[in-house]
């Protein structure tokens, strides 16, 4: 029986009614945004709207470098202002044709409004009758986004208060939590009065940490875990974040936890570990929000994490241009790793393009492209616009190859592959989907 036959589907069998379908089919496939900084609806932290748009700290960074405004005097500013300033300076007199620019106009127009008349006043006024319900119901429909999934710091007074007080069953199912654990395991001991006054019996220690504060740790990382439900564990580390690390006393302390408290929590409720590496933090303490860098680290670090616990699953994603190849090489060799996304200052076209195809050259469609990493709720429209175009380019041409061989992919195997890239593959390594349930090894 012919294959195609056999499949129930038709093989595709020209350049142009492949490239034709990929496209319709990756922009139709609702994705996993599996990374932002974005809060639910009801949240006070939620940013949205035209000023949060332009005064991102993409722009900030941006519009300042060609001005002569002191720093100081742009914080000072309030946020409608900063909006105008940055607008005034990179929309207005220069030709807006940077990704972060070329993304607020990628956005505008996705939501209905005419980028040509360059009218500010205007787009504020489009959109200022919207409730919050509405917008957030907008966005996600514009961007085809099905599930966003969060960054919840229980350190973050607001955060915490909003967690502490929101009941499970009033969550917007759309936005799903992950834990961020940067305070724990790189201000320790500043987080220990934190723990304290929430009832966790933890103590700094002269070698270490003893039972008593490490199992307080698993308690605390427990609770948080019961209450958010997340769906990874995560924590953004600095170029120098080497594993094991015993060169100092918070290098040795941060070993301690991850070995005896986080990975062990992380085995226990089944949930993968996701290490972001590579921010140098403050490069430009002016710039504030907007003034941190980016450094090459060490991939041994990874490798000794996959190798040392192979029952847990990590998910690593890596600032520097310069890790991207050599990370995608580990990944064909510990299948309890999962590359992700191409983050911050890497999200750029041809950065993109270069690191997707690499990526699916050496590991099929076992990866996740990308995540929006979006602050402003306006962001996922630009974010997955741009990266759609670039995933259906490179799984087009990877296509284009397998048809010189004579292989002739099929309408349902090109769903299928979309699909993996777009959320599929991602919920097929952490093993869970939104809406069933946890399968604990407690």
């Amino acid at each position: 029986m012919d294959a195609a036959v056999h499949t129930g589907a038709s093989p595709l069998t020209s350049v142009s009614e492949l490239r034709s379908f990929v496209r319709q089919t990756v922009e139709k496939t609702p994705v996993t945004d599996i990374h932002t900084h974005l809060y639910p609806p009801d949240s006070p932290q939620l940013l949205f709207g035209i000023d949060e748009l332009l005064s991102y700290h993409y722009l900030i960074a941006e519009a300042l470098r060609v001005s002569d405004l002191p720093y100081e005097t742009f914080w000072e500013l309030p946020r409608r202002k900063q909006a105008d300033f940055i607008w005034a300076t990179l929309f207005v007199n220069r030709s807006p044709v940077s990704e972060a620019c070329r993304g607020v106009l990628t956005t505008l127009a996705g939501l209905g409004l005419d980028v040509s008349r360059r009218d500010l006043e205007g787009y504020r006024t489009a959109l200022a009758d919207l409730s919050i319900t509405e917008y957030v119901d907008r966005v996600l429909a514009v961007a085809n986004v099905r599930y966003v999934v969060m960054t919840n710091d229980p350190f973050d007074p607001t955060e915490r208060a909003y967690w502490l007080s929101a009941g499970r069953g009033a969550r917007d199912p759309r936005f799903l939590a992950a834990l961020r654990l940067d305070p724990l395991l790189l201000a320790w001991p500043r987080v220990v009065p934190q723990l304290v006054v929430a009832g966790y019996r933890v103590r700094t220690g002269e070698t270490g940490l003893d039972a008593q504060t490490l199992g307080e740790i698993r308690r605390f990382l427990a609770d948080w875990i019961e209450r958010l439900e997340p769906v990874y564990l995560a924590v953004s580390l600095p170029p120098e974040f080497a594993y094991p690390d015993h060169s100092g006393k918070e290098e040795a302390i941060r070993t301690q936890l991850i070995e005896e408290a986080v990975l062990p929590s992380a085995r226990q409720y089944g949930l993968p570990l996701a290490l972001m590496i590579g921010v140098k933090r403050q490069v430009n303490p002016a710039l504030r929000v907007a003034g941190d860098g980016v450094g090459k680290a060490a991939i041994s670090a990874v490798e000794h994490l996959c190798a040392s616990f192979p029952e847990n699953k990590f998910m690593v994603t890596m600032l520097s241009r310069e890790n991207q190849h050599e990370l995608a090489v580990v990944a064909r060799k510990f299948r309890n790793l999962l590359p992700f996304g191409c983050w911050w200052f890497l999200n750029n076209p041809s950065l993109v393009t270069e690191i997707t195809r690499m990526r699916m050259e050496l590991l099929g469609t076992s990866f996740v492209p990308q995540h929006s990493d979006a602050r402003v709720l306006d962001q996922l429209i630009y974010k997955w616009a741009h990266a759609r175009a670039i995933i259906a380019e490179v799984l087009s041409h990877q296509y284009e190859l397998l048809l010189a061989t004579g292989w002739q992919p099929t309408r349902s195997e090109v769903e299928r592959d979309v699909e993996a890239l777009l959320g599929g593959y991602f919920w097929e390594f952490t093993g869970r989907r939104p809406g069933a349930d946890r399968q604990d090894a407690r």
